[in-house]
This record gives structure tokens, C-alpha cells and sequence, in this order.
């Protein structure tokens, strides 16, 4: 599911779009913080995607939360 960068952050390796990892990773992520809900980008409120500690990048997002 992550790829480590050459900095040592966790990259999702599915890009932005792979809606049903993201929800199943995030219902078993203890970090797992929802951003306020104008910045949500799935429909599943428990979702990487809709995370306070991801930070999106050019090809899919870092994880900020505890690995």
C-alpha cells in the first residue's frame, strides 16, 4: 500500500483516485484524523483521502500519521 520516499515519508502508492484503499485503509489507521469536510475528497468520511494528516503530491499523498 506505501511506498517509503527517499526522505522517508509514506507515499500511498495508488495515486488519488483508488477510492476503496484509501476507506479500507483508513478504517484500521489509529491516526486517522478527518480534515473539516470542505476539504474531503471521497464520499466515505473515513478515508485517506479525507485525512488532516495526509498532504496531497503531484501523483497521490504522503501519510503524516503515526506508521
Amino acid at each position: 500500500m506505501w511506498r517509503i520516499t527517499k526522505r522517508g515519508e509514506r507515499e500511498f502508492r495508488h495515486g488519488q483516485e483508488a477510492y476503496g484503499l484509501a476507506a479500507d485503509q483508513a478504517r484500521f489507521c489509529e491516526g486517522f484524523c478527518p480534515d473539516v469536510e470542505d476539504e474531503w475528497t471521497a464520499d466515505e468520511e473515513r478515508s485517506c483521502y479525507n485525512c488532516r494528516l495526509r498532504r496531497w503530491t503531484v501523483e497521490s499523498f504522503l501519510c503524516l500519521g503515526p506508521a
